[in-house]
């Protein structure tokens, strides 16, 4: 009997799930008092819950669903695959075909010289290889003090203990005895909440330039990696001014760090290309990639390593790794969804046709009066509420309560957009149309309407 078939009603369904079901980032009492949204099916863009409301997601899950919801190619590869080969592990000198031709993909569609490729389950995992990995780097090259990773607050990697250490987000850090040794911290490039009276460059060039102070104040013999978004997701969308990556790069090469461009968000089309790091004109040493790679449908994530590093991880016992490494069914919905972004000319679309629509929309939503910026890149966007353009003001209110208001509208009107902080932020399925873009975007503003209303009769639209 499948169990799934024929689901009980939706208050059974939320007492089910606040009894037996622990939430991820959730105060979980909180939500089991409200009861939780019960997604049952999606096709393209749209999802549908148990109440049989249609609601568009503007976030393509948690970033990840490229090539959009019901695509039954994948489905289909993960049947044969299981059929033929449902696990078999990449350790004791083994391998799969569908690992290797997945890495040989990757190999072909990364930048550069990043050939080489480690896998993991997801993002999180990806990024704790990358620790190691250039710690393990530096010690086979006979220098082990090179051990610190520099990163930036309110970046986000991953929520396992080395990927939220690698991460900047002081709310993570305060549980489970975070950060770890050796990790160290520079300001992020957030202009809007923190460029002060400096124009966007002179702070880009600023924020970039705190890298070098801190690779001076640490010692460069000790500076193992930089690691970065090359466009912060979770910390708010924060898109850099157009001088700070390339001050990154010249710093990074000046000092021989290595260059770790966390790509799990960015990567295979978000920006418009088949890697963020190619749109901000960045030249990793390693990628981190996940969440697009299969589309969400199934977790899969990799470390895409440069030759340089390779060719010293590879003369080495790397004693490390991961059981569902290279899993097969994974790399087969993997190759799939990479065929079907090609053979659609997905990106393509993204960069001439519904990422410009989406651009002119988006930007004008700036004209609202709760809206102070608005930034997008292909189709990663964030609008900053605001009680009061002209000097970028924070509210009063703190802890992100403006923006959790906006959110809870949105979903009451059937889109998703996450809030952080008071930001909003967008990352529909790269797949959505110009007329779906119109109904995002008209839902959008009757959110911002309804909060602005409830702002001002509630006399919270108070500056800090």
């Amino acid at each position: 009997m499948n169990i799934l078939a024929n689901y009980p009603p939706t208050e059974e369904l939320q007492a089910i799930d606040s009894a037996h079901h622990m939430h991820p980032f959730t105060h979980n009492s909180a939500l089991a008092d409200k009861g939780a949204r019960v997604i049952t099916s999606a096709k393209g863009v749209w999802l549908k819950d148990s109440e049989g409301e249609e609601i568009i997601d503007g976030m393509a899950g948690l970033w990840c669903v490229n090539i959009g919801y019901g695509r039954t190619e994948l489905a289909e590869a993960a049947a044969r695959q299981m059929r033929e080969l449902p696990f078999y592990n990449t350790f004791f000198q083994t391998t799969t075909v569908p690992a290797l031709m997945l890495a040989k993909k990757l190999a072909e569609l990364a930048p550069g010289d990043l050939n080489n490729v480690f896998f993991a389950n997801g993002g999180s995992d990806a990024n704790d290889t990358n620790l190691r990995m250039v710690r393990t780097y530096w010690a086979e090259k006979g220098q082990p003090d090179r051990d610190v990773v520099i990163s930036r607050w309110n970046a986000y990697h991953g929520s396992s203990m080395g990927s939220a250490s690698l991460g900047g987000m002081k709310g993570m850090h305060g549980q489970g005895g975070l950060p770890i040794p050796g990790i160290t911290y520079i300001d992020q490039p957030d202009w809007w909440s923190e460029g002060g009276d400096m124009t966007p460059e002179d702070f880009g060039l600023e924020r970039a330039q705190q890298l070098e102070a801190k690779i001076k104040e640490i010692g460069p013999e000790k500076v193992a990696a930089f690691i970065a978004e090359p466009i912060q997701g979770a910390g708010g969308v924060i898109i850099p001014p157009t001088t700070y990556w390339p001050e990154i790069q010249r710093i990074c090469k000046k000092y021989d760090i290595l260059l770790i461009a966390d790509e799990v968000i960015c990567a295979f089309g978000r920006t418009g290309n088949w890697f963020g790091s190619q749109t901000l004109g960045i030249q990793p040493d390693i990628m981190t990639v996940a969440k697009g790679l299969s589309s969400g449908y199934i977790p899969i994530g990799a470390s895409i390593v440069s030759d340089r590093v390779a060719a010293v991880i590879r003369d080495t016992d790397f004693n490390h790794g991961y059981t569902y490494s290279g899993h097969p069914v994974a790399c087969a919905v993997a190759l799939e969804n990479l065929r079907i972004i090609e053979e659609e000319d997905i990106i393509n679309q993204v960069r001439n046709v519904t990422g410009p629509y989406l651009r002119k929309k988006w930007e004008a939503l700036a004209d609202h009066p709760l809206v102070g910026e608005a930034k997008i890149v292909g189709m990663i966007g964030s609008i900053a509420l605001t009680p009061d353009k002209a000097s970028r003001a924070a509210f009063a209110v703190e802890g992100g309560a403006i923006g959790l208001l906006c959110r809870d509208q949105c979903f009451a009107n059937n889109i998703i957009m996450r809030s952080v902080d008071d930001r909003m932020v967008i990352s529909p399925p790269l797949t959505i149309t110009c007329d779906e873009i119109d109904i995002l975007i008209a839902r959008a503003i009757k959110s911002l309407d309804e909060t602005y209303a409830k702002l001002k009769a509630g006399g919270m639209l108070v500056s800090a």
